[in-house]
């Protein structure tokens, strides 16, 4: 496959992701407004911190196996080992599985024993924590990445897009039947649940669940046929856990050292700024199966042309988001949450500028990752979230949601500048032919 197919297989790869995307950003913007309106701003702030707190215990707990199951999987498809691909998926469902176990445990522990800090009361409660179990048993890494690696990314699209649509019905419903705290939580746990059997639904296409089911249980056989697979485990695990707390960290601590409603401000203010973030994490996911076919093939300037290519888009399409928020930012808060929300303004254009170094740099970390530099790229993660989580310990007290937003700022240009320096010492010094070799 030459440069150019490559290229035209990351863009139509790209083109399906902000297809399904570009539906949740605009069906987002309108249930997250139903639920803005009919909750207020204090409720909506806790609905925040209960949904920020459930998503953060699932990601520390899980794994990224659909990077697994691309990267080890493309290896013996490559092969012609059916069998061993089939392994794989099937280790890696079971560490989704033993993930979720892990997590609900924690869970139950925290909602139960500490409602105060998310100002539940005892009513709400349980449906806090069913909220979050059905978060962490929906944990859907590996169908995604048998969808990915097979590269049937309208099919990923399309799995993608059962969790807006559900919450939009369900949003409604919420409105009509139980306007409330928990009529809320209820509608987001069954589009987790619609999601997840769409996912594997979609996964089962392929064949590939077929034969993971039929393929005889053997982890140690697995760890022997994907050498290196519990390193790359933990290293994703570590570089989404670090992702992670930068992203919900902030709200949760808003949430505890200023209360709920600025929690609730913030809150929408991140979701608008998220769809910047989001095009990063595409571009991420589309790119990373041909990174790593390209990896193995391409010369030294056809790889970095195709970079250039991908970080110049990024930059493009960052210039024009900053642009849009920048104009319209205040009147789409106000829009989507009322006029109470519009104070989130400030937090917006910090959010957003985070967003768009995030986006300039979004090739740097799959690269690292497919020349086997996992752990440097987590280093450099990690080297940023804590002057992240550092700098907003000592603003937040002072300036309160806005330091939150200045130091995720912060994060992220120290994330993008660390990555950054870490690829090129490895280009100028090793040179990406050598992951050819």
């Amino acid at each position: 496959m030459t440069a150019r197919s490559r290229l035209r297989a990351v863009l139509a790869n790209l083109g399906w992701l902000l297809a399904s995307n570009a539906l949740m950003a605009v069906l987002s913007l309108v249930y997250i407004g139903m639920a803005t309106r009919t909750l207020g701003l204090a409720d909506f702030g806790r609905f925040a911190l209960i949904t920020g707190t459930a998503q953060t215990l699932a990601m520390l707990v899980s794994f990224e196996t659909w990077k697994v199951v691309v990267q080890y999987g493309l290896d013996h498809e490559a092969a012609g080992d059916n069998a061993a691909t089939w392994r794989l998926e099937q280790a890696a469902a079971l560490i989704e599985v033993c993930s979720a176990g892990l997590g609900i445990a924690l869970v139950i522990a925290l909602f139960s024993l500490w409602p105060a800090p998310f100002g539940m009361d005892a009513a709400v409660v349980p449906y806090a924590i069913g909220y979050a179990v059905v978060q962490l048993i929906t944990l859907r890494s590996t169908p995604t990445g048998i969808l990915r690696m097979r590269d049937r990314f309208r099919l990923a699209a399309l799995a993608d897009s059962v969790q807006p649509i559900g919450r939009m019905v369900g949003a409604t419903l919420a409105q009509w039947l139980w306007p409330e705290l928990a009529g809320f939580l209820l509608a987001w746990a069954i589009a987790e649940l619609l999601t997840l059997a769409a996912t594997w639904a979609l996964a089962a296409q392929t064949g590939d669940v077929r034969g993971l089911l039929r393929v005889r249980h053997g982890w140690r056989q697995a760890r022997t046929e994907n050498p290196g697979i519990g390193r790359v485990l933990i290293s994703t695990n570590g570089q989404s856990t670090l992702g992670l707390a930068a992203r919900q960290a902030p709200l949760l601590l808003v949430g505890g050292f200023v209360g709920a409603e600025a929690a609730g401000a913030f809150r929408l203010a991140a979701q608008l700024a998220n769809a910047l973030s989001k095009i990063s994490i595409l571009l991420t996911r589309a790119a990373f199966p041909e990174i790593v076919r390209s990896i193995r093939t391409a010369s030294r300037a056809h790889f970095r042309a195709g970079v250039l290519r991908v970080g110049l888009a990024g930059l493009l399409a960052a210039g024009a988001v900053m642009a849009l928020v920048a104009l319209a930012g205040r009147n789409l808060l106000m829009a989507v949450g009322g006029h109470a929300f519009g104070a989130g303004y400030v937090y917006l254009l910090w959010l957003a500028g985070a967003g768009a170094i995030e986006l300039a740099a979004a090739a740097f970390e799959p690269i690292l990752l497919s020349v086997h530099r996992a752990l440097s790229a987590t280093v450099a993660r990690a080297a940023a979230v804590a002057l992240q989580l550092g700098l907003m310990l000592v603003l937040l007290p002072q300036i309160g949601a806005l330091g939150a937003s200045i130091s995720v700022f912060a994060g992220s240009v120290a994330a993008s500048v660390l990555l950054g320096a870490v690829l090129w010492h490895y280009a100028m010094h090793h040179g990406l032919d050598e992951a050819a070799a």
